[in-house]
């Protein structure tokens, strides 16, 4: 694999970018924070994190004209990854705060965690260390979790979650409060994770700097 030399990660103002960028330059990467198109397409990777409610980061890209570039890059095979809301951000739409559209890149829906047990009570966001599996079926080779063993725990902080409506773009699912969810995907060159590899030790390094070397 060759590694990637320049990341572009998108500022937009609701990302968790430093420590995204932190990360990735421990890794050997060349990282900037930029908000330009020309940047972002220039770039060997881009990654766009996410911290907040989707609606308003929609309207921040909309306002930015980022929209079209992301779906860009996409479409063009250059590796691309969300991160948290960075995910969320790829489908087509959400339910937070009412109905928004998304991306596009990825068909599928953003919604709550619902407390479908009554006798088992579970606090709402998702907030700490959860495990992460692969579907059955579905191998991590060649993708950002080929690294890892399966048996790994990862840093989560959300209310909402991914659901893809192909789900074989489901790299990875999670449990919390008894449901399961999509904690990541990849469809080509698309990567996408719920949790924040940033803030997962050595598992999250190791994602990252699979991605990195993509």
């Amino acid at each position: 694999m060759t590694q990637i030399k320049k990341i572009a990660v998108v500022d937009y103002g609701m990302g968790n970018i430093f420590s995204v960028k932190h990360a990735c330059e421990y890794l050997g990467a060349e990282v900037y924070l930029t908000s330009s198109k020309t940047d972002l397409l220039a770039a060997d990777g881009v990654i766009l994190p996410g911290v907040g409610s989707f609606g308003d980061a929609m309207q921040v890209l909309n306002r930015l004209d980022l929209v079209s570039v992301l779906r860009d890059i996409a479409t063009m095979g250059k590796p691309l990854m969300g991160i948290c809301l960075g995910i969320q951000l790829l489908m087509t739409e959400s339910y937070e705060f009412g109905r928004h559209s998304g991306l596009k890149i990825i068909e599928g829906e953003v919604i709550r965690f619902e407390n479908e047990n009554k006798e088992k009570l579970f606090k709402v966001p998702h907030i700490g260390w959860n495990q992460i599996y692969a579907p059955k079926g579905r191998s991590w080779a060649k993708t950002p979790l080929e690294c890892l063993n399966g048996e790994d725990f990862v840093y989560f902080v959300h209310s909402f979650y991914a659901r893809p409506q192909d789900p074989n773009v489901i790299l990875s699912m999670s449990e919390y409060g008894g449901t399961p969810f999509c904690s990541s995907i990849q469809s080509g060159n698309v990567f996408g994770c719920q949790f924040h590899p940033e803030k997962s030790g050595p598992a999250g390094l190791k994602i990252l700097k699979a991605f990195l070397n993509n």
